[in-house]
């Protein structure tokens, strides 16, 4: 029989998607608010770094547009402070990337155009996946704006706050220099926030997007509400300064005659993000569905990178469930939730134990790691497997257990 399904919303999650279905011959299409040159002339609109995982999805797409070899990073250092200050490092197996989603977004937009899918631009409100569905034998809901992701329930079970636990202020810019080997730095001050310095290729060259998560009370809460457009030497002189108190040991990479926004005001994004788990279907009438995927089901803080990895994983697992049966009904969305479960649902929880206050085991798990290279490799690496991480990290006593492990290895 032939399969019609209709995607809402032109993020990762749903170009990915709708790729893997071109590849299949399924006809689709791709409902977006915002067209190719919109997104790619707009704000900055986050700041991504797909891990190995998503780049294997990419190549497998034939969307693999940016090789690892120019434009990917190698390792994550990371620095914790506080009275006895940590800088360590942890390697990945295999590199990740950083792309301006204004670069990346139009890309694989013009991708699938070229290969026969069908793009339609205007907004849609919730009254229009009805409508959607009386053409489509399924509607994928990819975008959480509005009326839209308020079609799908919240999970209180998964959902623990209700307020953004992070104030973001995030930025590309130029000036900061590489360490010895492109990387990440993921840098904590205890109590006011974490600084994650990306190296990222923008449509103007390679730049460093600062993405800092402040505490709200803290030192740096006052960063997401200053504006560069009021004057730009203020911004730029404060950020400096609460960069070498708190994360030093990325301040020290910063010249400050050239440290700006790498392509102007539209390099930085303020505001926070609310950890948001939601049910992943709702029926629309004579037996179709709608069916949550990316942020709309799971809305992570930007912490530890998972938005759009997760977003591409559960596409893949949505698609090839798609290509293998012939029935969307709600059994259909029993299937793929259970497939994709386990690794979204361990990005959240994981996300959300850093957003905390560390317990005890997590402290002696951090300060094993900075004299532990094979531990910190495997948790750098688990990046790219939440679920693994989460194996690690559910429990003080799955901590003391790898802590266990880990000294009679050394042993």
């Amino acid at each position: 029989m032939d399969k019609r399904i209709a995607i809402v919303g032109g993020g990762v999650g749903g170009l990915h998607l709708g790729l893997y279905l071109l590849q299949h011959g399924i006809p689709v299409t791709i409902h977006t608010d915002r067209r190719p040159e919109e997104l790619a002339t707009g704000r900055l609109l986050n700041t991504v770094a797909h891990h190995a995982v998503t780049l294997a999805r990419e190549a497998q797409l034939g969307v693999d547009h940016w090789p690892t070899e120019d434009f990917g990073y190698y390792c994550h250092y990371h620095h914790f402070g506080g009275e006895q200050p940590l800088f360590f490092r942890g390697d990945f197996a295999a590199p990740s990337r950083a792309v301006d989603y204004r670069v990346y977004l139009p890309r694989l937009m013009a991708d699938f155009a070229e290969r026969g899918g069908r793009l339609q631009y205007g907004e849609l409100k919730a009254d229009d996946v009805a409508r959607l569905a009386q053409e489509a034998d399924l509607v994928v809901v990819c975008t959480g704006k509005g009326p839209l992701g308020r079609m799908f329930a919240h999970d209180p079970a998964h959902s623990p706050y209700d307020r953004p636990q992070r104030l973001l202020c995030v930025g590309l810019y130029a000036g900061v220099a590489e360490e010895a080997t492109r990387s990440v730095t993921l840098s904590v001050s205890p109590g006011h926030g974490e600084l994650i310095d990306i190296p990222t290729l923008t449509a103007g060259g390679m730049a460093h997007a600062l993405l800092m998560e402040n505490v709200p009370g803290g030192d740096l809460e006052q960063l997401p509400r200053l504006r560069y457009e009021d004057g730009p030497r203020r911004f730029l002189d404060t950020l400096l300064a609460k960069l070498e108190q708190h994360h030093p040991t990325v301040a020290r990479r910063i010249d400050p005659s050239a440290f700006d926004l790498a392509n102007g005001p539209g390099d930085l994004l303020q505001g926070g993000v609310t950890p948001t788990v939601r049910r992943t279907h709702v029926p629309l009438g004579d037996g179709k569905f709608a069916l949550a995927l990316g942020d709309v089901h799971a809305v992570v803080d930007p912490l530890c990178g998972q938005g759009a990895n997760l977003a591409s994983y559960a596409a893949f697992v949505l698609g090839e469930e798609i290509v293998r049966q012939s029935v969307y009904d709600e059994r259909f969305c029993e299937q793929v939730d259970a497939r994709r479960c386990d690794r979204v649902l361990g990005a959240v929880r994981w996300t959300n134990l850093f957003l905390a206050p560390p317990a005890p085991e997590l402290q002696q798990v951090i300060g094993t790691m900075s004299q532990d290279r094979a531990m910190c490799d495997e948790f750098t690496d688990n990046f790219n497997r939440p679920e693994a991480q989460w194996d690690r990290l559910a429990s003080p006593q799955r901590m003391r257990a790898w802590l266990a492990e880990r000294e009679a290895a050394r042993a």
